[in-house]
């Protein structure tokens, strides 16, 4: 189910895992309530896309999700699994469909059942301290719930190798520092906080001699347009900047980055997990959820002051690989080996027997204005 290109995204990462087996036929649909950009995503994999009025009125022998849109109207086994860095939130109120912003964890009973109707036939967690907040949010889904770790992340650390070459796509020489400006959406995230940090950073490195990149969550691009985020950052990308597209790319660049300045979303969560030095040049604390991995990443991480130039000031940001990747996951290394077999399991087929594949992430491309 692709609903959002995030979740197609991170689908598209487990769809590897069945990769070569001929006993399964994949297909992909869209949610009639789906996102922008999400019929465009789905195509573009060059899968099989069926109708949405087709597909719920089917039933298969495993539906994955990384998303709830729709998730109660398909008919089959449901995996489902986080479209970021892990299932629980890192902002404290969450607004569901008819209600006010009420305090959700993303593993409430609200998004897990319909009508006291469990969804998931498996629940893929990212670390051990989710299954003890489901066992206080959600108990009932604690029986098919798995700690299966995070492919993500498991897929960025098997790509650190490559950085010299996921440089090169970028256009970086080998000399130059690449700085990487990662953006969640939202009002409270960087590029809704300070439209002008890109400006402002390309023309301090391009007086040093580095290059700026900029990562936009997905949602940006789905919210505005291609057409009107291009045109926003126009004059940018003319002075140097280098826009990576919403689909996929933005995880190469990561590696590829010497320095990320980010906020509160899972991107820059990532970045500061792989070992990339990290700065925050805006952070909601008062909307951000107590002991999130965000929480934690902010407690630590260098503020930047925007009032003096900011190039200087990254100098004295730190790396914090340790502390975060083992919130980000506490099955590191492991996501690609339990994640099939939860697939296998699901769909009751023995698995291959040659061990599961952990390919690195594609190279980055880059969006032309």
């Amino acid at each position: 189910m692709v609903p959002t290109v995030t979740a197609g995204a991170r689908l598209a990462d487990v769809l590897t895992l069945v990769r070569g087996d001929q006993r399964i036929q994949t297909v992909y649909t869209v949610p009639d309530d789906a996102w922008p950009g999400a019929s465009d995503f789905a195509s573009a994999c060059g899968g099989l896309v069926i109708p949405w009025h087709q597909a719920v009125n089917h039933r298969f022998d495993l539906v994955l999700a990384a998303s709830q849109i729709g998730v109660d109207r398909v008919n089959g086994r449901i995996m489902v699994l986080p479209h970021g860095a892990g299932n629980l939130m890192s902002r404290k109120y969450f607004a569901l469909a008819g209600s006010t912003a009420a305090p959700h964890t993303g593993l409430a009973r609200e998004t897990l059942t319909r009508q006291g109707r469990l969804i998931p036939a498996a629940l893929a967690l990212t670390h051990d301290n989710e299954t003890r907040v489901l066992r206080r949010t959600c108990p009932e889904a604690l029986p098919v719930a798995v700690v299966a770790g995070d492919i993500c992340y498991d897929r960025m650390i098997a790509s650190v190798p490559k950085y010299a070459e996921y440089r090169r796509a970028l256009g970086i020489d080998a000399d130059q520092k690449l700085i990487t400006v990662s953006s969640t959406w939202s009002t409270d995230s960087v590029f809704g906080q300070q439209p002008e940090l890109c400006h402002r950073l390309v023309q301090e490195a391009s007086a040093a001699g580095s290059r700026v990149a900029l990562v936009l969550h997905p949602n940006v691009w789905a919210a505005h347009g291609r057409w009107q985020v291009s045109s926003w950052l126009a004059d940018c990308v003319d002075d140097g900047l280098l826009i990576v597209p919403p689909e996929e790319g933005w995880r190469a660049t990561m590696v590829a980055s010497d320095y990320v300045i980010g906020d509160y979303g899972s991107t820059t969560q990532y970045a500061a997990a792989i070992g990339k030095r990290v700065a925050l040049a805006t952070f909601p604390r008062n909307k951000i959820r107590s002991g999130s991995i965000a929480d934690r990443l902010a407690s630590s991480a260098l503020r930047l002051d925007l009032r003096h130039p900011l190039l200087p000031q990254l100098g004295q940001a730190r790396k914090h690989k340790r502390r975060i990747a083992a919130q980000v996951t506490s099955r590191p290394g492991q996501a690609a080996t339990i994640l099939r077999r939860m697939i296998y399991q699901s769909i009751e087929l023995p698995e291959p027997e040659h061990q599961a594949k952990l390919f690195p992430v594609p190279l980055p491309s880059l969006v032309t204005t």
